[in-house]
């Protein structure tokens, strides 16, 4: 169980809220609180990221340990649970909620739980309607659990419907005033003066927290310090390459640059030829797709000789999405979206976004008509 527990945002595939899953009834043997439920979140996981080695960051109440510990029906959880603590594989807090939307906001990780968050949405307007950030852990056959997308739904429409929906730059203070990001600041490292703070770890790469601007000037979230320049952040894009579902392997590729990708695209591509068998590669150009990252963005051209690549969006409230084929002009290549080169051959980027992409995704959500629905859920 240890090895998918990280305090690592960069591994991480999924946020947890560790107390809503433990004390979900509905999942595994019966009980008020069982940690069994988490070993059963974990396979649910690996199946939905295809991932075997699969990363969780857990948050929990500090009332799931010293709240209830009658409730545990295995006393060696609650022994479990402390040892996590101690080591730093799950983050307690007096209330985990607020904790867990923050990171969700901040980082683009989504969100593990059956809390809809209904007295956060005046604080936090990208909860409503949000069918992208939340997963719901529920029954599945022969004692599993499956993990589904949430549509969030809209609570209070008359009360926010003025204004627009804030993203994690806007919270930030990152945003200028015509409502682009402040390059200056989300392109730098920072480090905090107090040695003891990791929240800008620049050893994290991409998914050291972005500071608080504060009086003109990035603070550290945490101390409240002015942050140190730590030198340029050099953004990173996971990918993944399946085969039938199956992960054969993972890259990383990094902001500014452009990679090919195919059979045998040459210095500085990704060659497919090796990592997967030879009869599979029937169809896959040399260079099949070029890849270029520019400001956060991904983008993907189709170079393959009879144009077979296909996209679709793999994250949403439906599940992955219908494919369709890529045009021949240059497209974009979000978090969650996966492109199939040849039949079975998939590559899959990974569902955070970076900070460009949030903010984007914001300025192009208008304000919620007058008249929306109250919260809804999908099945």
């Amino acid at each position: 169980m240890d090895n998918h527990l990280t305090t690592d945002f960069d591994e991480a595939c999924f946020l947890v809220d560790l107390s809503n899953v433990v004390r979900n009834r509905r999942l595994g043997e019966p009980g008020a609180r069982s940690l069994k439920r988490l070993r059963l979140l974990v396979e649910a996981a690996k199946s939905l990221a295809r991932d075997p080695d699969v990363k969780l960051y857990l948050v929990a109440d500090r009332s799931l340990r010293h709240g209830g510990r009658r409730e545990f029906g295995d006393l060696g959880d609650i022994r479990q649970l402390g040892s996590w603590v101690r080591r730093g594989l799950v983050e307690e807090l007096a209330d985990a909620d607020d904790r867990l939307l923050e990171l969700c906001e901040l980082t683009g990780i989504p969100v593990i739980t059956g809390d809809r968050f209904r007295g956060a949405r005046g604080e936090r307007p990208w909860l409503q309607g949000n069918t992208d950030d939340f997963l719901e852990p529920v029954p599945g056959p022969a004692g599993t659990v499956r993990l589904i997308p949430v549509d969030m739904g809209v609570a209070h429409a008359s009360a926010i419907s003025m204004k627009l929906e804030e993203d994690a730059l806007k919270k930030q203070g990152l945003l200028d005033a015509r409502r682009r990001p402040r390059f200056d600041l989300v392109s730098r490292n920072w480090r905090c003066e107090d040695r003891r703070c990791t929240l800008y770890d620049t050893t994290k790469g991409s998914a050291a927290l972005l500071p608080r601007v504060r009086r003109s000037s990035p603070t550290c979230e945490m101390h409240g310090g002015v942050l140190v320049d730590d030198g340029p952040r050099t953004a990173t894009v996971q990918l993944k390459l399946l085969l039938d579902g199956e992960l054969k392997g993972r890259f990383t590729l990094e902001n500014g640059t452009k990679v090919p990708v195919g059979r045998a695209p040459g210095p500085g591509g990704i060659a497919l030829h090796g990592l997967i068998p030879a009869d599979r590669t029937n169809g896959l150009s040399r260079v099949h797709v070029d890849l270029r990252i520019s400001d956060g963005v991904v983008h993907v051209l189709d170079r393959s000789r009879y144009g077979t690549t296909r996209w679709r969006s793999a994250a949403g409230r439906g599940g992955p999405g219908r494919w369709r084929r890529l045009g021949t002009a240059e497209e974009r290549f979000g978090g969650g979206d996966e492109l199939q080169l040849v039949d079975g051959v998939v590559l899959a980027r990974s569902g955070r976004r970076f900070p460009t992409e949030l903010a984007q995704e914001w300025q192009r959500r208008g304000p919620l008509p007058p008249d929306a629905a109250d919260v809804t859920r999908m099945h």
